[in-house]
């Protein structure tokens, strides 16, 4: 018989660091939260071969006084709390007293910390759990951890790691949601010598988002902003047509720290049901403040998980608020005619990237070289370095203007000119006619100089209507109608519709569907449930699981209409069914409410399997594509379909109408170049 024996000190700290650091973004996501609970403005990462060779995290944070150094590297030692109560009030991100320990237990770790108090600081070297050395050292204010050698002393857990590009991938991912949890923290991401991501850290979230998605996310974005006794939000969520194939866009964070929730993710997809298709998922930041007494953040070592106290009524808040969100607006998905197919070449994005910090010095110091008028060459640093993106219309400017300077660059100049990293030099381009540029050209330059300095322009992302959609809310009024002009039917299936400057084009099936739903749906909510019997009873078999999900709910379900008997052991009998839904398959529909109402998350599970049976009986009664309308049918259809609250998406998401410009015609035959 095996024999039990106590682990050693060793064993017991490696398996402890199993737990917590499973990989670089691991030991990333812990220091990066220790900074921020430091305190800290401003916190720079940089990574070399995906994290695995080198880590180093700088904050400008508390720091740490020197006799508690080796103290904060001992397994459940930490400054968040200080008993077991302090656990259901804890607003940090960290608490667990685990990062540190773990993290020295299968890497080489330096720290190098100051404390504003300190008049020097402290350089700090441990080796898988073994101190080196403590030694006073000159530093500034704030923490700096260097990690080397990830899982140097474990190569089963490095055998497991991928490349180092996944690796760093991964970081990559992180330190966009430490970006966007907090928006007043300027983040600097920078892996094997080059900047990836960097952040000003003034708390405006749409700027966050533009620089991070891009302009046609950004463009696309509802704001939501939600206070109760239960919680309070803030935020945006995306427009319908830019929702992605899989949850990776969906963010939300609860008192700063970004989670998964089953809770919140359900709310969400709940509430873009109607917009969306299925197996796709709506882009989402929100910002959720919850009193931190009504959660439990201790459930798992990553702290990604949480578990709240009144998850019903948080459901039930957060898919209202988005639904009205949703509801509330007009929006019509407008289709450019000149959209490049997928097999022709598509001009590639050029990498926005936030200004460097010193970015107003710099531009000052090209304006006195473009007014200067001089005979000589002068090498100018470039506000980027190479790599993290295409050439900018500003760099573009700035090589044009310095090919039109003599080549001779006098010793005496070079001299002047601060050294600058070889690859961030711009060099004078050959065979350009050197010309001297007139006053007014320079003028232009400098203002031109200026406008692109920062790409993210307030009116780009505030100012101009979102592109991809048409928001106009008297379209689809009936007081419009006389207005709009049905020009016919395309193909047995599309109306086209003029309507001011757009060309409407209705999917008449889509529309019939929808309207068939919004129909039978209101009968079904507003017709008190009659119980229609059937003959000979249907006899199914139930696990222990819904057994016990069928008895909890028996009153609600007898109430719908269905009766249902225990018939022995683990069969049921259904003896009756709801009058409206007669038609249905009773087995699946019954079978399908218990899988819905098994996760525990919604109680309306019952009435949503319903309504999803309601949308499957539409569909299949409404006009199908090639059955040719009449012009009163398609009249009556659209009044029908005015009168809805979401007209803009059959039960299964896809849009009934979509919308082309005028504009967009015009260009199409050449009238506008």
């Amino acid at each position: 018989m095996p024999q039990i024996a106590l682990l050693s000190q060793e064993t017991i700290d490696k398996i402890a660091a199993g737990e917590v650091i499973e990989r670089p973004s691991s030991v990333v996501k812990e220091l990066v939260e220790n900074a921020i609970d430091a305190g800290s403005s401003a916190v720079t990462v940089e990574i070399k071969e995906g994290g695995v060779s080198f880590i180093r995290i700088s904050d400008n944070g508390c720091g740490i006084e020197r006799e508690q150094i080796p103290l904060a590297f001992l397994r459940h030692s930490t400054s968040k709390i200080k008993s077991v109560e302090d656990l259901f009030t804890v607003t940090s991100l960290g608490f667990r007293g685990e990062a540190l320990s773990s993290i020295a237990a299968v890497s080489q770790v330096e720290l190098i910390t100051k404390t504003n108090g300190d008049f020097t600081g402290s350089r700090y070297l441990i080796e898988g759990s073994k101190e080196v050395s403590l030694e006073e050292i000159g530093a500034p204010d704030g923490t700096t951890f260097i990690i080397r050698n990830l899982f140097y002393n474990t190569p089963a857990r490095k055998k497991f790691l991928k490349s180092a590009q996944t690796e760093g991938t991964y970081i990559h991912e992180l330190m966009q949601r430490m970006i966007l949890s907090h928006p007043d923290v300027a983040f600097k991401f920078i892996m094997n010598n080059q900047v990836k991501l960097q952040s000003s850290g003034n708390g405006n979230i749409k700027d966050i988002i533009y620089h991070l998605y891009g302009r046609d996310i950004t463009k696309a974005l509802l704001p939501i902003a939600h206070e109760s006794e239960l919680f309070k939000v803030s935020g945006f969520i995306g427009k319908p047509m830019i929702s992605r194939g899989n949850r990776g866009y969906e963010l939300y964070f609860v008192n700063g720290r970004f989670i998964r929730s089953q809770i919140l993710s359900k709310a969400i997809e709940d509430a873009f049901k109607p917009f969306l298709m299925q197996h796709q998922y709506p882009f989402t930041v929100l910002y959720f403040e919850i009193d931190s007494s009504l959660l439990d953040v201790n459930v798992h070592p990553t702290k990604m998980e949480l578990r709240f106290s009144n998850q019903q009524e948080l459901y039930r808040e957060v898919q209202s608020i988005l639904s009205a969100a949703l509801v509330h607006r007009d929006i019509i998905p407008e289709v450019p005619v000149d959209t490049p197919k997928k097999n022709e070449m598509e001009v590639p994005k050029i990498e926005k990237v936030m200004p460097e910090p010193f970015e107003q010095k710099r531009l000052e110091e090209i304006r006195k070289a473009v007014r200067k008028d001089s005979p000589y060459e002068i090498k100018y640093p470039v506000s980027r370095p190479m790599g993290t993106g295409s050439v900018s219309s500003a760099e573009k400017l700035l090589t044009t203007i310095k090919s039109m300077q003599p080549e001779q660059t006098p010793e005496a100049d070079i001299k002047n000119q601060p050294e600058q990293p070889e690859e961030q030099i711009l060099t004078q381009p050959e065979g350009i006619r050197k010309e001297p540029l007139p006053e007014q050209s320079k003028k232009e330059t400098e203002k031109e100089l200026a406008k692109e300095a920062y790409v993210l322009r307030e009116e780009e992302t505030y100012g101009a209507k979102p592109e991809g959609s048409y928001e106009q809310g008297s379209f689809l009024k009936e007081e419009e109608m006389a207005k709009q002009k049905i020009i016919g039917q395309l193909f047995d299936t599309y109306w086209l519709v003029e309507y001011n400057d757009r060309l409407f084009i209705v999917d008449q099936h889509a529309a019939h569907e929808k309207v068939m739903y919004e129909k039978l749906k209101k009968q079904f909510e507003k017709k008190e449930f009659t119980s229609q019997a059937i003959s000979p009873p249907i006899v199914i078999t139930l696990s222990m699981r819904e057994a016990e999900v069928l008895e909890r709910f028996k009153e609600q379900f007898t109430k719908l209409g269905f009766e249902i008997e225990h018939f022995g052991g683990a069969e049921y009998s259904i003896c009756g069914v709801p009058g409206n839904l007669y038609r249905l398959n009773t087995r699946d529909v019954l079978i399908d409410m218990l899988d819905e109402l098994t996760d525990g998350i919604s109680e309306r599970a019952t009435t949503d399997v319903i309504l999803d049976k309601i949308a499957s009986m539409s569909c299949k009664a409404a006009v199908k594509g090639s059955q040719r309308l009449s012009l009163p049918e398609m009249e009556q259809l659209m009044k029908d379909l005015m009168k809805l609250d979401n007209p803009y998406n059959c039960p299964h998401g896809r849009p009934t109408i979509i919308a082309m410009s005028k504009y967009e015609i015009e260009k199409k035959f050449k009238r506008i170049v």
